[in-house]
This record gives C-alpha cells, structure tokens and sequence, in this order.
C-alpha cells in the first residue's frame, strides 16, 4: 500500500483540533504534516489524534505563532531540525520513516506585505530563508527524502489567480519565485503536485478577506509537496482538498495530498 501523506497550514492546531479530527477520520492520511500550529509542544492536543490511531509526534512550537508538527500512525523518529537565520523560530522539524526516508516538514516566512528588504525586514527575512536552503541543499543533495509544507510562494503563473495583477504582491514577486526555482534546484526537488497535475489552474489557499472565498476563487498555491529526485518516480495521487476550506470554523489553506510508494 502506498504511503499517503497530507500537508496543511492549519493556523492553530488547537483552535482547529475538531476540523483536523475531521479529516482524519475522513481521509486517513497515514502521515499528517501541520504548519503554524501556534502551539508550545507540551500543550498539543494529542490526546484525541492518539484516540484515533496516530500516536507517532514529532514537533516544534512556539506559543502564539510558527509551530510544526509530523503526526503518523506509522512509526517515525525525530530527525531534528534547523534553526533556519539563527532566529529560534520552530519552522523545520524532520522524521525519519521506517523504510529510511527523511521528511521535512517547513512553515516559510510569510514576508509581510512590501517586497522590498529595504523598508520591510520580513521580507529580507524571507529571502534569507530561502538562501539559506538553497545553500544547504547544495551542500548536502537530498536523497530518499520528501519535502512538505506551506513554502508561502506560488511559483508558476496557474498558481495564482491572476499573475499580472499579483506580480507585486508578495508571494508571487519574480525575486521570490526565481529564488524558489534557486532553492528546489540546488536539491534537484521536483514538485510532485505538478508532476501529477502539470496544467490548469491550481490552487491552495483563499483569503479569509473574501466574503465568498468560493465564488470569488482568488487563490494561490502556497503548499507544496516535492520528492528528492529518487523517490519521485515513486510517488502520485496528488490532489488538493479544496472543500475543506468550506468547513466550520476554517484555516485559509486547503489540506495537500500525495501518496508514495516506500
């Protein structure tokens, strides 16, 4: 049986511990990778995610923002993680499967609203982070390894919902997509969810701003999947489940699914 796997932003694991039951119990990931889980380790609400089966944590937090978390209900070991510009900030945490592979699972600096490093630090602090990966998979080419998580870039034109109008909104900026496109290159990533769905409009996250997210459909795809170059071959069923951004009490992002075969 292939190894399903889930990423999603889930913008407090605890605030939206019934939804994330939910889709446990809907969709039986095997492994379930959250971002922003505005959470301090010893507070995760674990005990319901254990009731059904995963029972397998690996995570990082912080109180009131950042925050990663692998749940599984296959066995997993912490691989550590990397305090990516040296800032403490709980945005990495990797597991160590049992057929070996390593996954990663990453929250990306969001980068504030101007995109220019000159008059907006977060921005700056964005592009560090992604100079720094770039830098480190350069230097240690991932193998047997699957990347996860909400990398806050929408790197292709059918990743957004009008690429001229968002050319200078950060998340779609040419100085971000290019230093992604820097970044997947230097570990030969490839990214399984447009393996599997190379064409057509795709998308991941809606603005909570918008009266009617659905209706109006202006999105990005911000969560990714990528697989080292090995285990790409490997992999498939990707899709995106885009209805559960309708559910009660929603994060802004849509859960990523990917299935491989390890």
């Amino acid at each position: 049986m292939p190894l399903k796997i889930c990423t999603w932003n889930i913008n407090s694991v605890r605030l939206r511990e019934p939804i994330v039951l939910k889709l446990l119990e809907e969709e039986a990931p095997d492994i379930l990778c959250l971002q922003e889980t505005k959470c301090p380790v010893e507070k995760l609400p674990l005990e319901g995610f254990a009731a059904r089966g995963y029972t397998h944590v690996v995570a990082r937090g912080q109180k009131g923002y950042n925050g990663v978390m692998i749940l599984s209900r296959v066995p997993i070991e912490d691989a550590g993680h990397r305090d990516v510009c040296l800032k403490g900030d709980a945005r990495h945490v990797a597991a160590r499967l049992p057929s070996g592979v390593l996954l990663h699972n990453f929250y990306i600096p969001a980068g504030g609203d101007v995109p220019d490093r000159e008059v907006n630090p977060k921005f700056g602090h964005k592009l560090d982070f992604l100079a720094e990966l770039q830098g480190w998979f350069r230097a240690e080419p991932p193998q047997a390894a699957i990347l996860v998580g909400d990398l806050n870039i929408a790197p292709r034109e059918d990743d957004v919902w009008n690429h001229k109008q968002l050319l200078k909104i950060v998340s779609h900026t040419p100085v971000e997509t290019e230093a992604m496109g820097a970044m997947q290159a230097a570990g030969g990533w490839v990214d399984v969810t447009r393996k599997d769905i190379p064409e057509g409009l795709l998308y991941s996250w809606w603005s909570y701003r918008a009266r009617d997210w659905d209706a109006a459909d202006k999105g990005r795809r911000l969560d990714h999947i990528w697989a080292s170059p090995d285990l790409a071959p490997k992999s498939g069923g990707s899709r995106i489940a885009r209805h559960v951004r309708g559910w009660d009490q929603p994060s802004d992002h849509a859960p990523v699914f990917a299935e491989f075969e390890v």
